[in-house]
């Protein structure tokens, strides 16, 4: 038996070109097993032992020794049973069914033995499922250009998401209207992941009290589970007092500042299964700790440690998602690797984002656009350093607006797929 421990997620490009340094694993580890795999394996993937192979060896013997008689005294207990007559004894009578043995064939609709037909199976419709999204519905959704969009979107190589806001709609008190509409987004297509249903959670000033948040959490997760039973749900936020670290100071201004964003009600939406994905927000780290002479990759350094340190992994997806991509454009060849080094391989590397979420392309309310890309596609030295990440696309998400496309739908997300394993597809 071996394992790997778990593989630390370099980018694509080459250890040099991103200058990435490499922890120097002891080749003289009595339990490497680092010289059975090929000489050409990276070196940030290391192998060793559960169990060496003298030690599998004697795990064995012990279990098939005295034809194997330590195996079968370690046989399942005895199963635990209710006697209902014993005294003080009570067992529920509220159970389904008449409480009585029946055979097999036997019928189960009184009346059925004399040819009687059991109710609800003559053709009628019986039951109707209030939550169920309509042919028509789905067939609406799909002419929308974010439908048209989806169906375009799982012909690539990427995993297709739908992404909204749904706060205002739960503000003015629309959620249930908005929900089956963007559902219907989500089941119409195939291969559709799931919903992102809001973002910069609790950051902007959508909500101005902790309970207004949890609750617009709590109901709009309820409604969207109903409508899209086996999707994922993702929320979009940013944590700030996560970049403090140990600076009490920072941490008590920061809560101030901030006093929705506290990191135990964000944790709760995890636990409690309401979000399967969480997006954090890298775009405050460089300016929001300057007084407490903290930059911006000690910020990043501070924010996934604390992640890793309340193990939000183990109840949902962890994302970094960085804006500022954009208009990165005209950037040179170093720059766009520094950029790529500190904003995508660094939360990979600190082994709490699983996932790096990049605008590749923002258009502000006066028209004025700034993309990773050149205009309508045109090569820039940023884009083609990320074409060359090819090894951890699959971990590369991007947002696209199919109303605003920069050349048409199918040509854009053609072009995105080069980079990213998945995107999400905005809706209005």
């Amino acid at each position: 038996m071996r394992r790997r421990l778990r593989q630390v997620f370099i980018i694509g490009l080459t250890l040099s070109l991103l200058g990435i340094g490499v922890p120097a694993w002891s080749e003289d580890d009595d339990r490497s097993c680092n010289d059975l795999m090929a000489a050409d394996t990276p070196a940030y993937v290391v192998c060793t032992w559960m169990a060496t192979p003298e030690e599998a060896l004697d795990i064995a013997n012990f279990w098939l020794s005295d034809d194997g008689q330590n195996l079968k005294d370690a046989g399942p207990m005895d199963p635990i049973t209710i006697d209902c007559d014993e005294p003080g004894t009570v067992c529920p009578t509220d159970s389904e069914g008449d409480g009585e043995m029946h055979d097999v064939g036997d019928p189960d609709v009184p009346g059925a033995e004399d040819g009687g037909t059991p109710e609800c199976q003559n053709g009628e419709q019986c039951y109707t499922d209030p939550n169920a999204i309509t042919e028509a519905e789905k067939a609406a959704a799909m002419e929308t250009p974010t439908g048209k969009a989806a169906q375009a979107g799982v012909q690539t190589t990427m995993r297709v998401w739908i992404e909204t806001e749904l706060a205002d709609d739960y503000k003015a008190g629309k959620l249930d209207e908005a929900a089956k509409k963007i559902a219907a987004l989500a089941v119409a297509q195939p291969g559709v992941v799931g919903v992102r249903f809001t973002s910069q959670l609790g950051y902007n000033d959508t909500f101005a009290t902790a309970e207004e948040l949890d609750k617009f959490v709590t109901e709009t997760s309820a409604a969207l589970r109903k409508l899209l039973p086996g999707k994922k749900l993702s929320a979009h936020t940013v944590v700030p007092v996560l970049g403090c670290g140990a600076n009490d100071s920072c941490k008590t201004e920061i809560t101030k500042k901030y006093p929705l964003l506290d990191p135990d009600r964000v944790g709760a939406w995890l636990s409690q299964g309401y979000i399967d994905q969480l997006s954090l927000d890298n775009g405050n780290l460089g300016t929001e700790y300057a007084t407490w002479k903290i930059d911006a990759a000690e910020a990043q350094r501070n924010q996934w440690i604390q992640v890793r340190a309340r193990a939000w992994d183990a109840y949902a997806q962890i994302a970094a998602e960085d804006a500022s991509f954009t208009g990165t454009a005209q950037l040179t060849d170093e720059q766009a690797t520094k950029a790529i080094t500190e904003r995508i391989a660094a939360p990979l590397q600190d082994d709490a984002a699983e996932t790096v979420t990049l605008w590749s392309r923002w258009q502000n309310d006066q028209g004025q656009v700034n993309r990773v890309y050149g205009e309508k596609w045109a090569a820039s030295a940023t884009w083609e350093q990320l074409k060359k990440l090819g090894s951890v696309r699959a971990r590369l998400a991007t947002i696209y607006d199919p109303a605003n496309p920069e050349v048409d739908v199918a040509t854009d997300l053609k072009n995105l797929s080069e980079v990213f394993g998945q995107v999400y597809l905005h809706a209005a």
